[in-house]
């Protein structure tokens, strides 16, 4: 994805308060940049504490073009946290010693709570065929007013990749670590993986950062070799596709937009040993994952996990004309939201030891949410209320969810 405008180089700084479970009371602090350090890229940092002794900071960036090369981006992301309430769904909660954690019928209350670190960076290269929009466009320029798009179509004209959208070949390069030391177990556990993804990844979305019609699928392959101090090695497929179509405009709406998204992934490697066990099958948080930010959010992060899995979600998104931040100068000077967003969405998922269709329609995990988003300087900031079986939860993150 190579989101570019027209418009200048835009930076916002913003303070934040928050309440979650594993925080506790926290603030955090957030700086945004777009347009640098080129007029297509755009950098990320926020930090953050809570009054549970826990703390974390991360930074993203995208669109980075790569010195001398036209079609080479760069996509960098680090996070780094410390945490005072960790929770891991892993081996050795005594409540449930014949249940796997993470499985699609385990226990709700089958993890590992203690203190730990969280270590996680990933680089994710991309290179821009001459195909479809890629072939004059190595970089979009959009036309904008108050925040949307109204010429620069980057994708959505047809569904032939070779005259519509933007193909990317896609390399990228992972680390993580996350260590958990549980006193209720006297366990500590520590997962570490570092591999390679390759994908490839057809962009077939107008305007990337907030689609109205297209869609775009990614095919992702991704191995850890078990060395570079991996605790084991993996492989892991996974495929992505999501459909955007445009719903009717009216003097109080300005854009409405029902947007579907599908999601799968499998291990080929995974073997469950006669005791339960599992060799070469990914950390929780690396393979066919379901539950936290971007898959079945009513589920706490990485709450399933198994050899496959499945998602499928949609989500009906409208941009009123009635804007409440214009009403509000003093914010405005300082942030400038270009709209807020209101979206209602539902999701269906589940995991399973096996890939076989007829399984995915019994036993589905479900969540049903409202969320409030904001266009800020270029950067979506997303606000979900989610309900699930499991728990009630509010997430904050940027962007939306889909192919993120």
């Amino acid at each position: 994805m190579v989101p570019a405008t027209a418009e200048t180089d835009q930076a916002v700084s913003v303070p934040f308060a928050f309440y979650s479970e594993f925080f506790g009371a926290a603030a955090g602090y957030s700086t945004f940049r777009f347009g640098y350090p080129q007029p297509q890229a755009r950098v990320l940092a926020t930090v953050m504490a809570g009054s549970k002794g826990s703390v974390m900071g991360f930074f993203m960036g995208r669109d980075i073009r790569m010195p001398g090369t036209e079609r080479l981006f760069l996509d960098p992301w680090v996070s780094l946290g410390s945490f005072a309430d960790n929770r891991a769904y892993v081996g050795g909660n005594p409540a449930y010693p014949n249940e796997r954690p993470g499985s699609n019928d385990s226990h709700s209350d089958n993890y590992l709570t203690g203190s730990g670190q969280d270590t996680f960076t990933r680089l994710r290269f991309k290179y821009l065929l001459p195909l479809g929009h890629g072939r004059d466009q190595t970089v979009s320029r959009y036309q904008f007013v108050d925040g949307l798009p109204v010429s620069g179509a980057s994708g959505g004209d047809s569904w032939n990749p070779l005259e519509s959208g933007k193909t990317f070949l896609e390399l990228q390069p992972f680390y993580r670590s996350l260590r958990v030391a549980s006193s209720e177990a006297d366990i500590h556990s520590t997962r570490r993986t570092s591999g390679l993804d390759g994908s490839i990844f057809w962009d077939n979305r107008d305007y990337p950062d907030n689609p109205t019609r297209g869609g775009s699928m990614r095919v992702r392959v991704s191995r850890d070799w078990g060395a570079v101090g991996s605790s084991g090695s993996w492989t892991v497929v996974e495929g992505e596709a999501d459909w955007y179509h445009p719903l009717a405009q009216s003097a109080v709406i300005r854009q409405q937009v029902l947007a579907l998204d599908v999601w799968t992934a499998y291990s080929p490697t995974w073997e469950t040993n006669p005791d339960g066990t599992v060799r070469h099958g990914p950390p929780g948080y690396a393979g066919a994952t379901l539950g936290g930010l971007w898959r079945l959010r009513g589920y706490p992060a990485e709450r399933f996990s198994d050899k496959a899995a499945a998602c499928a979600a949609a989500e009906y998104r409208v941009i009123p004309a009635w804007n409440p931040f214009e009403h509000l100068p003093w914010i405005q000077r300082r942030i400038g939201v270009q709209w807020v967003q209101f979206v209602a969405f539902v999701e269906a998922g589940r995991v399973a030891p096996s890939w076989q269709f007829v399984q995915w329609s019994s036993a589905l995990k479900w969540d049903v949410g409202l969320g409030v988003r904001f266009q800020v300087k270029g950067l979506i900031a997303r606000v979900d209320f989610v309900h699930s079986p499991e728990q009630t939860a509010v997430q904050m993150m940027v962007g939306h969810p889909f192919q993120f």
